[in-house]
């Protein structure tokens, strides 16, 4: 059986997909199964071993320019890898308009969330199957949920993102036991105070560990170069490459992280992790795994970091 998965964006939706994939190979270990993603983010499939052919689209950067040539000549050719051959199952577990036409575009049955279910009520208009999947549960568990409706195996078997990555191996890491600090996010409103990350990492450091700081932007860079300079030993890390962040995590002895996709990926890599959440509530959204996973605060609430300290003790024992 072919499988194509269609899950495109964004870093925390695709990550929070990845067990899909290990429940499709559990339950038909002989499908191949493809997977079509936003470019930036072909890293993340590509570190389960289940996925056979990654099919990058590129949505956002053709957006930004439809009227140069180039882009529908990229477009066309995206268009023909994705029906060069035929599937006997397409499931978009996006469940938005945009989603839904990059699948309409594949050769085989489409199937998605029902109208009443999907994150845009108008993508159901184009799957030719579709299914009502409680609104109210995790992300991770609706992407579950609509596979095992859709490929009629059981909704019970347990929760495995199936990657695992190589740790880093850099020159710059610290020689000790490192904990990753992600103060980095799409939104100032998510971000957590500088002034706490200080005193967590000062704590951290009291008990020998070291902070490495990820950031991506030239913004997130400074604040991150800032933070480092308050903690002892602390490594304001270089720009890297979301597989390259994939090994960083794997390597460390614990993550604190803001509502961003790479804390999601920590979770997933079953690394012991904290998710702080100052501007969105987690119920729906947060880390979610099968290791040591927490999730603290919500909108108003932003955590203290003796809190966080505290709540990492049963890892640092």
């Amino acid at each position: 059986m072919r499988i194509l998965l269609v899950k495109t964006s964004s870093l925390g939706d695709v990550i929070h997909n990845l067990p899909v994939v290990s429940d499709l190979k559990r339950s038909l270990p002989e499908a191949e199964i493809d997977w079509c993603v936003e470019e930036n983010f072909a890293a993340i499939p590509r570190l389960h071993p289940g996925v056979n052919q990654v099919l990058p689209v590129a949505v956002r950067r053709w957006r930004k320019a439809l009227f140069h040539a180039s882009t529908w000549k990229e477009m066309r050719a995206f268009r023909s890898g994705l029906r060069a051959k035929p599937y006997d199952l397409i499931l978009d577990t996006q469940g938005l308009i945009k989603s839904a036409l990059v699948a309409r575009q594949a050769r085989g049955p489409l199937l998605g969330y029902a109208a009443e279910a999907a994150r845009e009520p108008l993508a159901a208009r184009f799957y030719d199957r579709t299914f009502a999947i409680p609104k109210a549960a995790h992300a991770v568990e609706r992407n579950r949920w609509l596979a095992a409706a859709a490929f009629g195996y059981p909704v019970d078997l347990p929760l495995d993102y199936g990657i695992a990555a190589p740790a880093l191996a850099a020159d710059w890491l610290p020689p000790e036991p490192y904990a990753v600090l992600l103060t980095a996010t799409s939104r100032d409103d998510k971000l957590w105070e500088e002034a706490r990350w200080t005193a967590l990492g000062q704590a951290l450091g009291e008990r020998g560990i070291r902070c490495v700081l990820p950031a991506g932007s030239p913004a997130e860079r400074q604040r991150a170069a800032r933070l480092a300079a308050t903690l002892p030993g602390a490594v304001a890390a270089p720009p890297l490459g979301l597989g390259q962040l994939a090994g960083l995590l794997a390597g460390a002895r614990l993550t604190v992280g803001v509502d961003t996709g790479l804390t999601h990926l920590s979770a997933a890599l079953r690394v012991p992790t904290v998710a702080l959440y100052t501007a969105t509530e987690p119920g729906l959204t947060g880390v979610l795994g099968t290791g040591f996973c927490r999730n603290l605060g919500g909108p108003g609430r932003s955590p203290e970091a003796g809190a966080v300290f505290d709540m990492l003790q049963a890892v640092l024992a």
